[in-house]
């Protein structure tokens, strides 16, 4: 599958909006997702299909140093294709340029194919918050990368 990573724009909202409809239980609101585009706080990419339909996204909020992946989406028709893999390395190497100290992320507990690949990309499990995520009322597993200044490849 084709596709090209770019930042995401307020013309993605209508799309986000209905991406997020179908990779979530509780999905963000229009507003919610508007308040994530691009900005001196906030990195948001999309994954655009050769179509110009929206494949994915990957949004981070940064504070001083460091980062926090705030969401991973992927439609469920163009997962386990290597979206999700190339916005999070992507975002990474955002976060570099940043030159953050590390990012953090949470996982519903039970969401094996996204920890995995968020341990391939470097993430390690550090914490766990009871009941964090609701429809199904479930356990996030607490992920953070330490990235090291004086190396600029991830």
């Amino acid at each position: 599958m084709t596709f090209t990573i770019r930042n995401a724009a307020q013309s993605d909202l209508d799309a986000l909006v209905e991406l997020e409809r179908a990779c979530f239980s509780v999905p963000w609101t229009r507003e919610q997702l508007k308040c994530e585009l691009p900005d001196v706080r906030h990195e948001f990419l999309v994954a655009e299909g050769e179509d110009g339909s929206l494949l994915g996204y990957v949004a981070m909020m940064t504070v001083l140093d460091e980062g926090d992946i705030s969401n991973v989406a992927v439609a469920p028709a163009a997962r386990r294709r290597g979206i999700a893999r190339a916005l999070v390395a992507q975002m990474l190497q955002l976060a570099q340029r940043r030159e953050l100290s590390f990012v953090t992320l949470e996982v519903r507990e039970h969401n094996d194919g996204a920890i995995a690949l968020y341990q391939q990309a470097g993430f390690v499990p550090v914490g766990r918050r009871r009941g964090y995520y609701e429809r199904p009322r479930e356990d996030a597993i607490l992920m953070t990368i330490t990235l090291s200044k004086e190396d600029n490849t991830l």
